[in-house]
């Protein structure tokens, strides 16, 4: 899928479709950016955790973090994190818009996830204390079959579909997943 395609759809479908917001509770707010990167083709840019940090360890998540008191806003937050963690510059990203609101269940936390494209060569520098490693993976990849894959688990007397994405020996799942399917059912060309 190219850039050009994925942004078509991404601003035609992304800012008149009803948005979730989770404004009530105790949870933690975070703030992520699903970055969209330009390779020839459509790429997302994803972080692996490493092993060192509090929650999610090791995981694939989409570059961001807690908002802090002196976050400006939420979207903001977002960017700050991006910079921090993998070096993306708040410059080099414009934002295309929010997608729905996504809670963590063992973590506590309620993530406002933002779409955006990188706008200009980078280099990403993972900060190696929270981030790992920097996966760039084709949009195409991510929507053949036998990439996702749906299990039903049991936590807290609760039974819920947890989403995965495989892709080369990599594995997505959790809110990252929610996160990511909820953008590709977006910009999936509708059945014909």
């Amino acid at each position: 899928m190219t850039v050009e395609d994925l942004l078509r759809t991404t601003r035609e479908r992304l800012p008149g479709r009803p948005r979730r917001v989770v404004t009530e509770g105790a949870l933690v707010q975070a703030a992520v950016l699903l970055p969209i990167l330009d390779r020839g083709e459509a790429h997302i840019v994803f972080a692996k955790r490493t092993e060192g940090v509090a929650h999610h360890r090791g995981q694939i998540a989409f570059p961001g973090g807690t908002v802090a008191p002196g976050d400006p806003s939420v979207a903001a937050a977002a960017l700050r994190e991006c910079e921090e963690e993998i070096g993306l510059p708040r410059t080099a990203v414009e934002l295309l818009g929010a997608l729905d609101d996504t809670e963590t269940f063992a973590t506590q936390f309620v993530i406002t996830p933002f779409v955006g494209l990188i706008t200009r060569p980078v280099a990403f520098q993972p900060d190696g204390r929270e981030i790992e490693k920097v996966i760039e993976v084709p949009v195409g990849a991510l929507l053949e079959a036998g990439r996702f894959r749906v299990e039903e688990w049991e936590r807290a007397g609760v039974r819920r579909p947890v989403y995965f994405f495989d892709y080369e020996g990599e594995t997505i799942w959790g809110a990252t997943a929610r996160i990511l399917k909820q953008y590709l059912d977006l910009v999936r060309e509708p059945a014909r």
